[in-house]
């Protein structure tokens, strides 16, 4: 691959965005039918309504193709000079999964790699995909996040199963300028493996999560790198249109977007529809966000995400000018903000 010019003068701009869910749909009914707990109880605790869940057939490859390639379908880029694909849960430890979801979309000689992180993953991935085209060595890069998560509970565990759902999401990033809409300001990123032992797993049925200290660490961290990467970016925290926080649930988001002052409304959430999809979750709110209207060009917006690790990341950026198709599979119950 030829190197392109980097330096202090770009930075990576989203230009394209990009959604994937399976077919099937787990409600919080389905789940009451088999454990021990009600819709009530899912509803207050996590906000989460219906989760998406893959068959045997839907793979964490296939999830990252059909994401990636509607973020190249939204973006119309010139040809991809990288790809990186955050996950935690691979189809198999060796391969990766990042070169085959490049070999299936025809960019086949580009670098591509895995990154995993758990649910701050896609943050990660964004900002070595960012690196990788300040620094020359790409032009234009694909982000996804892609996890199948449902499996990792132990099926008789009613804490833990209803939090999590399998999805996929991705953006497309290319050189440009930072005043651009879309280029990426500020990322803040952190980790402390002193935590590790609070979110878990070994094998899939295995997961195991510390859930008090999981909410403190989860709404201390998340708002703390908000804080920061919004200070950097020169922002008070007034000014922000939009939060976009992981969708672990919903009271943890509430919470942080208390923290920081950021009223309700331009909280941005799906957790109800979606539930906990990992790294997915970041890129699959923006894409659903920016579909159902709630997420409009020009806004202030902050990411920010916390997971296993434990590792954490916000992001400053103005929002661009994108028009996604509506994801399949995904439907808002909660209507559209403004």
């Amino acid at each position: 691959m030829t190197a392109v010019p980097g330096g202090a003068g770009c930075a990576a701009v989203i230009c394209g965005v990009g959604a994937a869910l399976p077919p099937h749909v787990v409600s919080n009914a389905d789940l009451t039918a088999r454990l021990d707990t009600t819709d009530a109880w899912i509803r207050s605790r996590t906000g989460i309504i219906r989760r998406h869940v893959a068959g045997a057939d839907l793979s964490t490859t296939d999830l990252a193709v059909r994401a990636a390639a509607q973020a190249l379908a939204d973006g119309e880029p010139d040809p991809v000079d990288a790809l990186v694909v955050a996950t935690t849960t691979p189809d198999r430890c060796c391969p990766a999964t990042a070169p085959v979801v490049a070999a299936r979309l025809g960019l086949t000689g580009i670098p591509a790699h895995d990154l995993a992180a758990g649910c701050t993953g896609f943050l990660y991935a964004l900002a070595t995909a960012a690196g990788f085209i300040a620094a020359g060595t790409a032009r234009t890069a694909l982000v996804v996040g892609a996890d199948r998560l449902a499996a990792l509970p132990a099926p008789e565990d009613r804490t833990t199963v209803p939090l999590f759902g399998d999805g996929a999401g991705a953006v497309l990033l290319r050189r440009g300028s930072p005043d651009e809409y879309g280029a990426l300001g500020p990322v803040v990123l952190g980790s402390d493996g002193t935590g590790a032992e609070l979110i878990r797993a070994s094998r899939p049925g295995a997961l195991r999560m510390e859930g008090a200290d999981v909410f403190r660490h989860a709404v201390d961290r998340m708002s703390t790198a908000s804080r920061e990467a919004a200070t950097a970016a020169g922002w008070e925290l007034g000014d922000v249109d939009r939060l976009a926080p992981h969708q672990a649930n919903s009271r943890i988001t509430s919470f942080v977007a208390r923290r920081l002052g950021v009223p309700d409304d331009h909280r941005l959430d799906n957790v109800g529809e979606v539930g906990n999809t990992g790294a997915a979750s970041i890129p699959l709110l923006l894409t659903h966000s920016t579909a159902d209207g709630r997420l409009k060009p020009g806004h202030r917006t902050l990411l920010t995400a916390f997971g296993a690790g434990l590792a954490w990341g916000a992001v400053a950026l103005t929002w661009p000018d994108l028009s996604p198709t509506r994801p399949p599979g995904y439907t808002s119950s909660g209507g559209s903000r403004t």
